[in-house]
C-alpha cells in the first residue's frame, strides 16, 4: 500500500514536552500513528502534478534534481529543460550524464541576462527551450519533466505565462512537471499542485563574501 511519509502532524508544545513519561509518549504517538494511518488511506488518487520550487532562497533546482534521481530510480523516463543557464556546463548535466538514454539534458540559456545583455537573443533562447519543452510535455513516454529556471524566464517577460500554462494543459494526467526559479507568476502559483519557497536567511556571498564554489553553486 502506498504511504506518504513526507506529510507531518504540526509539532505542538505537547510534543515536545520532556516530562512524559515513556508510557505516555508512546500513547501520543499512537494517536499520532493512528491519525496519519486515517489521512493516507483518504489520499488514494493519483495524478501527474504540476510542482513550483521558486523564492529567493538557494536550493530550487537541488530539491527538483531529487525528484529527478527518485523517478530514475523508478526506471521512468525524465526530461530536463534548462532555461537561462547553459553558457557553461552545469556540474549536474555531467553527472546526469551516465543516465542516457533514460534522461535527456538540455540547457539552453546563455548564461546570466547581465552577461548576455541582448534580450530579443534571451527571448529567443527561451522560446527555444519552450518548443523543445512542449516536444517532451506532448510525449507520454516521459514521466517526469523539469524545466529549470523557467520561472526567471517569465518573470523577465521572455514567455507570457498564458502560453506556459496552455502547454501544461496539454501533459499526459500521470506526466509531473517542475519548474524552478525565483519570482514564479501568481497564475502559476494556483495552477499548480505543489508550490514550496524557499527564503533566504542567510548566504555566505553577501554576509561573507564568499564565492561560488563547485559543488555548492554549480
Amino acid at each position: 500500500m502506498a504511504t506518504n511519509t513526507d506529510v507531518e502532524l504540526p509539532t505542538t508544545e505537547a510534543t515536545l514536552e520532556p516530562s512524559l513519561t515513556p508510557e505516555q509518549y508512546r500513547q501520543k504517538m499512537q494517536r499520532r500513528k493512528e491519525v496519519q494511518e486515517k489521512r493516507v488511506a483518504l489520499a488514494s488518487e493519483e495524478k501527474g502534478l504540476i510542482v513550483v520550487n521558486t523564492g529567493n532562497g538557494k536550493g530550487k533546482t537541488t530539491a527538483a534534481l531529487g525528484m529527478v534521481l527518485r523517478s530514475l530510480g523508478h526506471g521512468f523516463r525524465v526530461a530536463i529543460v534548462q532555461f537561462i543557464k547553459g553558457a557553461w556546463e552545469p556540474a549536474e548535466k555531467a553527472a546526469l550524464s551516465r543516465w542516457t538514454p533514460q534522461l535527456q539534458f538540455h540547457a539552453l540559456g546563455e548564461g546570466f541576462t547581465w552577461e548576455t545583455q541582448d534580450r530579443d537573443r534571451d527571448i529567443a533562447k527561451a522560446q527555444e527551450a519552450w518548443t523543445l519543452a512542449l516536444s517532451y510535455i506532448h510525449n507520454p513516454e516521459f514521466k517526469l519533466i523539469l524545466l529549470d529556471e523557467i520561472n526567471v524566464a517569465l518573470k523577465l517577460g521572455y514567455l507570457p505565462v498564458e502560453q506556459i500554462l496552455a502547454g501544461l494543459a496539454e501533459k499526459s494526467p500521470d506526466t509531473h512537471i517542475i519548474l524552478t526559479g525565483r519570482g514564479a507568476p501568481t497564475a502559476l502559483i494556483e495552477a499548480a499542485d505543489l508550490v514550496t519557497e524557499m527564503t533566504l536567511i542567510k548566504h555566505p556571498f553577501r554576509e561573507q563574501g564568499i564565492k561560488a564554489q563547485a559543488g555548492i553553486e554549480f
